[in-house]
């Protein structure tokens, strides 16, 4: 990446710890966030990109990648500074932290509370079989990627979708199973990412965040520190709002504001928010009554209706994210519209036939 690209990582260092000292959350989050958005808007991005020597494939990703997670990882920082009762994490704390290799460019982000306390434990021993399950992750990872590497030969499931004219030709179910495989796929990526970097990170005997959830099960959204220090126990609407809101505001920056990025954060801070105003609104009687005097049996088909719309609202503004605009119309038009006029037709040509 080039000696430049390093001096312009230290600088975003140097510029956000030289906040930190100031000891203001407020004024910490407001020089990351801008700090963030100068890597995406113009004509701060370009100006740094012109930093990166040469030119190669990952170039775009690693620049973005290196930037972005190394201005939240001094985010991190610069807030745990400002909790720290007695003087101030040293300069050389925060480079430790940020230029630690296995995540430095793709994370996954440990909070430096965390990660300060694990690099400076100097009682350094191994669980009962733990190398084996390192070894064990380390070839299941392995597998995966050969598998993926294979299938990409014979499955086009991320360039159909750019092909608009033989989309529309693809029947539903087909549609429908289209836009699960990228999901399933962005899954996949982000799985063996983090699943790689994790089992070089147990090695150094640090334990870093998990893998994401697999998209085929239903969970409240990943645990951020914006989402989980604002939200807290996500149980109060005013609260959830907010953290939901901060949450997408910095991901918009992150990802770089931009029509597509404006639509995806909406719908996901939408969704987010519905299923709590939901499930607020069916504990109150008498839905809450209502509940409790039917079967456990049809309480779960009721629940599951809720839960099936709300897993394909996940599915198409995440395509969305994942494709494009066009795509993710389409997929709305035939599996919500036309599949779902569909199914009531069906059912009604099924009662007149009984």
């Amino acid at each position: 990446m080039g000696w430049t690209f390093m001096a312009l990582v230290v600088s975003h260092c140097i510029i956000l710890y030289s906040v930190a000292l100031v000891k203001k959350k407020w004024m910490c989050f407001a020089a990351g966030l801008s700090t963030l958005a100068s890597i995406k808007l113009e004509p701060y991005n370009s100006w740094q990109e012109a930093l990166v020597t040469g030119s190669f494939d990952l170039q775009d990703i690693l620049f973005y990648g290196g930037c972005g997670f190394s201005i939240m990882r001094c985010m991190s920082f610069a807030l745990e500074n400002c909790d720290r009762k007695e003087g101030n994490y040293t300069f050389s704390d925060l480079l430790k932290y940020n230029f630690y290799l296995p995540f430095f460019f793709f994370g996954p982000i440990m909070t430096f509370d965390r990660f300060h306390a694990q690099a400076n434990n100097t009682q350094l021993t191994r669980k009962e079989r733990e190398m084996w399950n390192i070894t064990t992750k380390a070839l299941l990872h392995l597998g995966v990627i050969l598998v993926v590497d294979v299938f990409f030969h014979y499955l086009y499931i991320l360039t159909i979708p750019s092909d608009m004219k033989l989309v529309n030709k693809l029947s539903d179910w087909c549609l429908a199973g289209l836009a699960y495989s990228n999901l399933v796929y962005d899954w996949i990526k982000a799985a063996v990412m983090f699943g790689v970097i994790n089992t070089v990170a147990t090695l150094d005997h640090l334990d870093p965040p998990q893998p994401p959830k697999c998209i085929t099960m239903l969970y409240v959204f990943a645990e951020t520190y914006v989402y989980d220090y604002i939200g807290e126990n996500h149980d109060k609407i005013f609260k959830e709002l907010l953290a939901t809101v901060c949450t997408f505001a910095v991901t918009t920056l992150w990802l770089g504001p931009c029509e597509v990025v404006y639509i995806w954060s909406f719908f996901n801070c939408f969704g987010l928010n519905f299923e709590l105003w939901v499930a607020k609104f069916f504990s109150i009687p008498p839905f809450s009554i209502m509940e409790e005097a039917m079967g456990e049996a049809m309480s779960r088909r009721i629940r599951g209706v809720f839960n099936a719309a709300n897993f394909w609202a996940i599915v198409l503004y995440n395509v969305l994210s994942l494709n494009s605009l066009e795509f993710a119309k389409l997929v709305g038009r035939r599996i919500i519209f036309k599949g779902g006029l569909k199914s009531v037709q069906d059912h009604t040509q099924h009662l007149k036939c009984e």
